[in-house]
């Protein structure tokens, strides 16, 4: 406190009462005006007048206090402990410590997400938080909404990223098979992709109706509601068979159901002489000459595409003279059994007579059975020789047949498969022949 005192030895002339009342009323405005020139002699002062003086004094340090601690909050500095001092001064700067100090704690909470702090002491503030706070945990939400959104998004355009993939490698391997493949807008009923078709997106319409691969089931495949996840289903008309597989999918951002369709006529009347003996060789199993013949004449009268296998089966003769009937027909058992296996179920194999047999396959497919053939040449000579100690193979010779344009027979197509199996067997006897000269 800033008060100004004198030695006691020292006598000194006492002010009158009235102008020690205005020495402390100037005191006073200084303490609340001017603090830094506050100052008041004690000593001079009337004695009435002293203990007012004093007590003065206390208000000056305690202002001092105030203001150092007022100044401190305000800076931030909620670390700072209050004296312990009696006065009611100090519970509002007390109580505002206590107050910043918990809205600060408060606020912590709110940055790490938990938006139902709520102040309710501090007036304006108090509402000004709380709307900061809802308003903060409605934006939240709204992120979070836009995020999922958008994620969902993102999963949905990976999704049809994928299923375009597909669905493009799906069109890719069927646009050059016999099968058809038909995609059906299941809003319009339109047919939007046909594998037969040159344009994609024709539209079932005029294209259609003149195309020369139109399926007679047409109006069946656009009737197919999509109810169920996946069918495969079968439908005759015009005296032929179709085996379609139809399910739900998404066609370059629409819905859509796609129809695999495939002619079975053949298949259904294979089947329907699977279980009558005279259509059967009886030693072999397989098909033989009287199915060929009725098989190939409808498929003649049809005019579609097949390709033609002619196979003639060597050593047949040599093992029946050398090691009996039975181990020859082991051996054109074995024979059959590895063509069997390198071939469906569907495609047509026919024993024509004793050691010659006929494939039959639908479209140009020369090539295929050429690999194949390769394939069964090798592991047939290779199984074979070990059992009958002899050169096991075949010969064989392949036709492609265009359905549109042949005009040859069955018998025709035979005897021009056969022609490079004959004119190898001459080879080979001539160069047996002038081995055996030399």
């Amino acid at each position: 406190m800033d008060l100004e005192q004198r030695d006691a030895g020292q006598p000194r002339e006492l002010l009158p009462v009235d102008e020690s009342c205005r020495q402390l009323t100037q005191y006073l405005r200084d303490i609340l005006l001017d603090p830094q020139q506050a100052r008041l002699d004690l000593e001079q002062l009337d004695q009435a007048c002293r203990e007012l003086g004093e007590a003065m004094g206390e208000l000056q340090a305690l202002a001092q206090d105030l203001t150092y601690y007022s100044t401190q909050l305000s800076k931030g500095n909620l670390t700072l402990d209050f004296p312990k001092s009696g006065s009611s001064l100090y519970s509002g700067l007390k109580n505002l410590h206590a107050n910043l100090k918990h809205i600060t704690w408060q606020a912590g909470q709110v940055s790490k997400g938990d938006y139902s702090q709520r102040v309710s002491f501090l007036g304006e503030f108090s509402d000004a938080f709380n709307t900061m706070t809802e308003q903060l945990k409605v934006r939240e939400a709204q992120l979070k909404a836009e995020a999922q959104l958008k994620a969902e998004a993102q999963r949905a355009e990976r999704r049809a990223g994928i299923i375009d993939g597909y669905t493009g490698m799906l069109a890719d391997l069927l646009s050059q098979r016999e099968e058809w493949m038909l995609v059906v807008d299941t809003s319009t009923r339109k047919i939007v992709h046909c594998n037969k078709c040159p344009v994609d997106g024709v539209s079932c319409g005029a294209f259609c109706e003149s195309c020369s691969q139109r399926l007679p089931i047409r109006s069946k495949l656009l009737e197919w509601n999509g109810s169920e996840r996946y069918k495969v289903w079968e439908e005759e008309s015009g005296g032929a068979c179709y085996r379609a597989t139809s399910f739900p999918v998404e066609w370059k951002g629409r819905h859509a159901c796609v129809h695999i369709v495939a002619d079975i006529t053949n298949e259904k009347m294979n089947a329907r002489h699977l279980n009558n003996q005279e259509y059967h060789d009886v030693d072999t199993g397989v098909r033989n000459r009287l199915f060929l013949d009725e098989f190939m004449g409808r498929v003649l009268q049809e005019k579609v595409d097949f390709t033609l296998c002619y196979l003639d089966l060597e050593g047949v003769e040599e093992i029946n003279a050398t090691r009996g009937r039975k181990a020859g027909d082991t051996y054109i058992q074995n024979f059959v059994d590895a063509v069997r296996k390198h071939f469906r179920n569907s495609d047509t194999f026919a024993r024509i007579k004793d050691d010659k047999f006929c494939l039959v396959l639908f479209g140009s497919v020369k090539h295929l059975i050429e690999r194949k053939m390769s394939e069964i040449a090798a592991a047939f000579q290779r199984d074979e020789e070990k059992i009958f100690k002899h050169r096991c193979s075949f010969n064989f010779g392949i036709v492609e047949v265009n359905g549109e344009t042949n005009t040859m027979t069955l018998d025709e197509l035979l005897d021009r498969a056969e022609v490079p199996i004959r004119i190898s067997k001459r080879q080979r006897r001539k160069m047996e022949m002038d081995f055996d000269f030399f």
